[in-house]
């Protein structure tokens, strides 16, 4: 068994990071938006695969074209740290569907402080 300090036993405490969590936005834009303005519509998911697949269900469902799949959401979170896709009638944007990681619980920072030094 390991014998740990009292200062590395609250350091294992403390978690190094956060957990991923994806936001999904769906935000109305264009000159339709001018005719009948409407808020964003926000929502969480703790997975991507699940975000996803939302996202492409509801598109189905409303007959609008499969423009979003996993490995292009995938690839841009990765590379830019966000993802969006807009969405046209007659060249004329609709609304746009943007995922962007947020982390839930960040690290907490020890903004420089020292430990404090005991004399003994």
């Amino acid at each position: 068994m390991q014998n740990y300090t009292e200062t590395q036993r609250k350091e294992l405490l403390i978690r190094p990071t956060g957990r991923v969590i994806y936001e999904v936005s769906l935000q109305y834009t264009g000159a339709l938006n001018t005719i009948r303005e409407r808020e964003p519509s926000i929502i969480y998911f703790s997975n991507l695969r699940k975000a996803v697949d939302s996202v492409t269900a509801e598109l189905a469902m409303n007959n609008w074209p499969p423009k979003v799949n996993y490995t292009a959401v995938y690839r841009g979170v990765k590379q830019r740290g966000f993802y969006n896709c807009d969405f046209d009638v007659a060249n004329s944007r609709v609304f746009r569907v943007k995922v962007v990681p947020r982390v839930l619980n960040p690290a907490l920072p020890r903004l420089g402080i020292d430990e404090n030094p005991t004399i003994n």
